[in-house]
């Protein structure tokens, strides 16, 4: 009897540690299938400014669900996923509203920023009045901008990351080339125009990966996705001159998927 009620213990405690690991590994399991946490930052390239199917609560942030972001979490279900990024927003922004969410335990964090402080919505009202020249200078000025000024700005933005999420692994993206080069547009810019817009956006994307470099970013380039389908491509993933006017010059819903998306899945090292 006394060995019956030995072994009736014996096997009563055998269960129980059974049920206790099994428990613990089906949530551990259920916990390493969830995606990372995720937060995206960064301007109205990361919102998805030109995809449409914006979020009402977002309000003039315009955050859209075909975004890049939005599309990665539906893809990937993070264990948690909060989207910070706005329309017009610059380094300064960032700072200020988007950083919030980010923790020790943030996973993957996402962020084009960088083209507003340079003046991308002025140069390019600029660019589509009349005066080639007008434009080449606001050009000009934009780049000396990108080259004096915006690398302290993306350095102060970056180092707020690393410090808020030190464990995350961080992909800045950057911006496409706006223009086909003799492509099928027959008025608008001229071609030395659509050169120098070409060759800034080449050029803020170098400096900005050199900063995100400099702290162990990765950095993801889409304006080799994006050839073959910028505005006079004949196959566009960009608005030219739009109605509402702010989504000029930004991804289409294609834009985002084709383009961004994939970028961010082979960057994200997930």
């Amino acid at each position: 009897m006394k060995l019956s009620r030995l072994t009736a213990t014996a096997c009563a405690f055998a269960v129980g540690v059974v049920l206790a690991f099994t428990g613990a590994g089906a949530a551990q399991a259920a916990e390493s299938a969830a995606g990372p946490a995720y937060v995206a930052l960064g301007d109205s390239y990361s919102s998805g400014v030109g995809s449409g199917s914006y979020d009402s609560a977002s309000g003039s942030c315009k955050r859209s669900t075909k975004a890049y972001p939005a599309l990665w979490a539906a893809a990937h279900a993070p264990s948690s996923f909060n989207f910070t990024a706005c329309s017009g927003a610059k380094t300064g922004d960032v700072l200020n509203n988007q950083l919030g969410p980010l923790s020790s335990s943030t996973g993957l964090v996402s962020i084009s920023i960088g083209g507003n402080d340079a003046g991308f919505a002025d140069v390019m009202t600029t660019c589509v009045l009349p005066g080639e020249s007008n434009c080449l200078t606001a050009v000009a000025n934009a780049r000396t901008y990108v080259q004096n000024t915006l690398p302290g700005k993306l350095d102060q933005v970056y180092s707020s990351i690393r410090s808020k999420a030190p464990s995350a692994k961080v992909v800045v993206l950057g911006y496409p080339r706006f223009y086909k080069l003799n492509g099928d547009c027959i008025a608008g810019l001229t071609e030395a125009e659509r050169t120098a817009i070409n060759n800034a956006s080449d050029y803020l994307n170098s400096v900005t990966k050199g900063r995100a470099s400099a702290y162990g970013f990765a950095f993801g380039d889409v304006a080799t996705p994006f050839s073959g389908h910028e505005i006079c491509s004949g196959s566009e993933w960009l608005h030219s001159v739009t109605w509402p006017i702010d989504e000029s010059y930004h991804p289409t819903a294609a834009g985002q998927s084709g383009g961004y998306l994939p970028v961010l899945n082979t960057a994200d090292g997930i």
